[in-house]
């Protein structure tokens, strides 16, 4: 039994969307700084970037490498491996593009919207804070929703 959710985000990250010939062709690799989680409470951040969550001295990135785009409706399916704490475990994420546009000064700018969710034990993300009233304080599934944006690189 969970009584609420907590919803965070990652400050520090980069990612780079290599566009292929065919769209299906194309990858994207990113990486995220595991210390930089927000939830709007130091005192909970501090707790998620220590030991009994993300260890994030120990690891300090997470990355993400895709291995195959497939069709989904008017979406795609974005799969890949994800490596978190030190394990590596197949993904997908569910992507719908959001168009382009080109801004004022000329760069190409693309959109994205991906959602996913993860099992935090597989991860290695295994604390267990049992309830006084039963369950536990952490929820073993975790949604992950990204807003990401890629501007071309004209080198």
């Amino acid at each position: 039994m969970m009584i609420s959710r907590v919803r965070g985000r990652m400050e520090k990250f980069g990612a780079t969307l290599d566009v292929g010939d065919d769209p299906l062709t194309s990858s994207v690799t990113a990486r995220i700084d595991a210390s930089s989680i927000d939830t709007g409470n130091e005192e909970r951040d501090a707790h998620i970037r220590s030991s009994d969550f993300f260890d994030a001295a120990t690891h300090p990135e997470w990355t993400f490498a895709s291995t195959a785009i497939r069709p989904d409706g008017a979406a795609f399916l974005l799969d890949g491996r994800l490596t978190v704490k030190g394990t590596a475990l197949p993904v997908a994420l569910r992507v719908e593009f959001n168009g382009t546009t080109t801004d004022r000064y000329g760069l190409t700018r693309a959109a994205f919207h991906a959602e996913t969710e993860l099992s935090r034990t597989a991860f290695g993300v295994d604390i267990q804070m049992p309830m006084d009233g039963g369950g536990v304080v952490v929820g073993d599934r975790v949604t992950v929703e990204i807003d990401a944006e890629f501007v071309h690189d004209r080198r």
